[in-house]
């Protein structure tokens, strides 16, 4: 029996736990431990040994340790190098730590109480949890071969549940975080029950590894066997004469050696060949080899079409089928002088800009019959996985090459032009990925030699396809995309250009689509000049084409039902086969007005005149805008009007009249969201006149950007816009004096149908639009 009363040296433990009845090797090397020991020795052999919490602490305060220790007899030393001593130690009986002192020793003094063991079940379930464990310990090594036979021949042969429960702490084979919640059990039940647990979840991951085990040597023993019949069918097949016979590995092999490709396609593809070879022909995995196999196959990797160098004929067929597109054709016969003086010539990616229906898309078809190429179309509108162009990664059955690879195979040549329609409407959600980004590699001549589909997984040469790319709007688009794309613009057609369209190529086709006889059908010049302007309202031609449509359909139905053999459309029946309408010209005011001004605007499609009207009333100084302004437009329009009122003294407006006045901006159309800062000066001549009360010549359009000092800076869409201003009946466009080089490459139509006046300043600007030699009043 152990005197607790008397204080016994403490040794802290780092990741062992003693347990009553166990015999084990400690290494110390901790100063107090060590002094410990050497105390222990001098007197009983006794140490307390008491586990830290964290293993990692190096001088453990009394909060650092578990409640409940080992008392241990130190039954032999070994001194070890670098001051480490080895203690055998035999554990003898549990205790509560209750204080731990050291008195100015160099070791730590235990303060103990007992903590005995609960005799809380009787004699019979003491036998019945006996026989409970002795079963499960058992049936645990059946499966844990590191369980010694000698600890299961003693544990079955146990007579009393506390010697085995004494059996299990001396030699059951735990943590040292499991030994000290065994070490705490208060009760012989909770010793029961930490032994049960403890029986259990081990029996049950002795039983999932043995399954696993199992099913695995099971699929192991399957392909072995499955490897050794396939095998004795070759033999079979080779004894009966059946070699001559090609089966689909040997029509594999046939065709890689006959594929024109690059050697490192042909090896990829005999390694892909022998590991199908091998596969079962049931495995989903054999299916994905297959797939993979004859896309690789089916690609024409090295076949190309051979380009038709003849420029007289190149430029008869893009002139046959249309109508103006100038610097198109130029690039395209340059790309064609090119080859034909070198023999080669890199490939150019032209991104076609302009508004719906002026013919983008369909030039891409003239262009592949000009040079000799398959065509093919990708519409990338709306598309925001960036495998629908890299391709899916081959880990899972139904994975695909990307619309590029795609294409490519679908052209049967490795240099086909690729139509990349609405690039400028890809998506950028980047939920899967960046779809702009996945374009950089393929629309650049630097890198897409080298072109690597997630799907293929080796490169492919996209260097000799010919890209066109088409585009209504590249505001959205971001800089490094554009900066690979040679931009050309398309812009929108004038009406006497609308007028050969329509005569030209129009007319002629709807007649050939709807069945129809040109004797059948014919149209007055005047008649489709109306059917232009009455009713179309757009910078291509595509709603043209439709009205074109329905008279043909209409025609059709007259002769069929024979009600006339044929159909002659003027100026005066014209109503009665497309009804009213569609469109009044926006003309021009008729009247010089105050405060009103007519200005120029560029939309996705086409140009249109704004009417900007200013009033004043008495107020407080405020400014309203209304008219569905964004925020560029109303930035531009407070810098007009602080540049209105910085000069309103020189036209005899008081300063008092902006602080007594409110002053209302509006833009007719109000469900239309307008934006943009090429409505400055129109802004500024509308608060001026309003300011002043001097009328404004109504016959006058303008458009451009104003500073705060009253310079006026250049803007873009100017075709567009001077065509809308012919159209409104404008004699006169005041246009930025820095967009002098956009008008001169203009065509002479344009010019001719409005004067167009350069401004440089708001001076410039005034000096034409107001009519000074009207008497005004002052504004106070």
């Amino acid at each position: 029996m152990i005197d607790l009363e008397i204080g016994i040296p403490l040794v802290p433990l780092r990741g062992v736990t003693v347990l009553p009845g166990m015999k084990l090797h400690i290494d110390l090397s901790r100063i107090k431990s060590l002094a410990a020991v050497e105390r222990a020795m001098t007197t009983n052999g006794m140490l307390m040994f008491v586990t830290q919490k964290d293993p990692e602490l190096e001088n453990p305060t009394l909060d650092d340790l578990y409640t409940v220790g080992c008392l241990g007899l130190i039954r032999q030393i070994t001194k070890l190098p670098n001051k480490v001593i080895r203690i055998y130690v035999e554990g003898r009986t549990k205790a509560q730590l209750m204080d731990a002192k050291n008195d100015k020793r160099p070791f730590l003094v235990a303060q103990l109480k007992d903590y005995p063991t609960l005799q809380d079940v009787s004699e019979l379930t003491k036998k019945a949890m006996l026989s409970v464990l002795q079963d499960e310990l058992i049936q645990l090594a059946e499966y844990d071969q590191s369980i010694k036979q000698e600890l299961i021949a003693k544990a079955s042969t146990a007579k009393e549940l506390d010697d085995f429960i004494a059996l299990m702490r001396a030699e059951l084979s735990l943590d040292y975080e499991k030994r000290q919640k065994f070490l705490e059990c208060k009760s012989i039940h909770d010793e029961f029950d930490f032994l049960e647990e403890h029986f259990q979840s081990a029996l049950m991951i002795a039983e999932v590894k043995a399954n696993l085990t199992k099913k695995v040597r099971a699929s192991i023993d399957k392909n072995q066997r499955n490897f050794i019949l396939r095998e004795q069918m070759h033999i079979i097949e080779d004894e009966l004469g059946e070699e001559d016979s090609l089966d689909e590995v040997s029509e594999f092999l046939a065709k890689t050696e006959a594929l024109e490709a690059p050697d490192y396609v042909k090896e990829k593809l005999r390694k892909e060949i022998r590991r199908y070879k091998t596969m079962s022909q049931s495995s989903s995995e054999s299916s994905v080899c297959r797939t993979y196999i004859e896309n690789l196959l089916d690609l024409p990797w090295n076949h190309c079409s051979e380009d038709k160098i003849d420029l007289d004929l190149a430029k008869e067929i893009l002139e046959r089928d249309h109508y103006g597109l100038t610097k198109v054709k130029e690039r395209l016969l340059e790309y064609l002088s090119v080859r034909t003086l070198t023999g080669k010539g890199e490939a150019p990616i032209l991104c076609l800009v302009g508004p719906p229906g002026t013919g983008k898309t369909s030039i891409a078809k003239s262009i592949a019959e000009a040079c000799n190429r398959e065509y093919v179309r990708i519409c990338l509108g709306g598309v925001s996985d960036e495998a629908e162009i890299r391709g899916h990664r081959r880990t899972y059955v139904g994975s695909m090459p990307g619309r590029i690879v795609e294409g490519i195979r679908q052209a049967g040549v490795a240099n086909p032009l690729m139509l990349l329609d609405e690039i400028d409407k890809v998506g950028r959600e980047r939920v899967k990925g960046d779809t702009e980004s996945a374009l950089l590699e393929v629309l650049d001549s630097a890198q897409n030699e080298h072109f690597r589909d997630h799907y293929l997984g080796i490169p492919m040469d996209l260097s000799n396809v010919l890209f066109i790319a088409t585009a209504n709007d590249l505001s959205e688009m971001s800089k490094p995309l554009l900066d690979r794309l040679e931009v050309i613009d398309v812009s929108g057609y004038t009406t006497n250009e609308k007028f050969h369209i329509a005569k030209e190529f129009l007319y002629p086709k709807q007649l050939v689509k709807n069945g129809l006889k040109k004797s059948q059908l014919s149209i007055t010049d005047s008649a489709i000049r109306r059917m232009i302007t009455g009713y179309t309202r757009e910078a291509g031609v595509r709603e043209l084409e439709r009205q074109f449509g329905t008279l043909a359909r209409k025609t059709a139905r007259v002769i069929v039902s024979k009600e006339a053999n044929k159909v002659r459309v003027n100026e005066k029946n014209l109503p009665d086969y497309l009804g009213k309408e569609k469109y009044l010209p926006d003309l021009v005011n008729k009247k010089p007005l105050v405060g009103i001004v007519r200005g120029l605007a560029w939309t996705s499609v086409g140009g249109e005149t704004l009417s900007i009207e200013v009033i004043t009333l008495p107020g407080k100084g405020d400014f309203y805008v209304t008219g569905q302004l964004g925020d560029v437009m109303k930035e531009s329009g407070e810098v007009a009007l602080n540049y209105v009122k910085s000069i309103a003294s020189k036209y005899k407006v008081r300063p008092q009249f902006f602080e007594k006045n409110d002053i209302h901006l509006h833009i007719p159309e109000g469900a239309v969201p307008k934006d943009g800062p090429s409505a400055g000066i129109t802004m500024a001549v509308a608060f001026l006149s309003a300011a002043t009360g001097i009328k404004v010549r109504p016959d006058v359009v303008m458009t451009g950007e104003i500073t705060l000092r009253g310079q006026v800076l250049a803007i873009g869409g100017l075709k567009e816009k001077l065509l809308a201003g012919i159209i409104a009946g404008a004699h006169k466009a005041l246009v930025p004096e820095e967009n002098r080089r956009d008008v001169e490459e203009l065509d002479a139509e344009i010019r001719d149908g409005i004067e167009i006046v350069f401004v440089k300043d708001m001076k410039d600007v005034l000096k034409e639009v107001l009519l000074m030699d009207e008497t005004h009043p002052k504004r106070a």
